[in-house]
């Protein structure tokens, strides 16, 4: 895999991402960013450059992690690929399946 400049840190509430958000970074942030979930309740993406569909993924399933801890994840930011990527895979605006049950 390629090295990425992709980052992500925690500032208070939020998980926030920066560069592009790709298959080598969503590999290479997911231990960190994993680690940072514990009471995150935003997930910031105003840095992010694009979004692809591991990139995706990676933002999906921390969002899921934090809706089963109880929180309402609140996504900002519209980088590049992200919109047509949650239409494509039928997700809300809050990276979630339409319908899903809340914990």
């Amino acid at each position: 895999m390629a090295a990425t400049d992709a980052s992500a840190e925690r500032v208070g509430d939020a998980l926030v991402f920066a560069g592009a958000l790709d298959r080598a970074a969503a590999a290479a942030l997911w231990p960190s960013a994993s680690k940072m979930l514990a009471g995150a309740q935003r997930i910031v993406l105003t840095k992010v450059t694009s979004v692809d569909s591991a990139g995706l993924a990676l933002l999906a399933e921390l969002a899921a992690r934090l809706r089963a801890a109880g929180a309402a994840p609140h996504i900002e930011g519209e980088p590049a690929g992200l919109s047509e990527l949650r239409t494509a895979y039928r997700l809300t605006s809050g990276l979630d399946f339409p319908g899903t049950p809340t914990p």
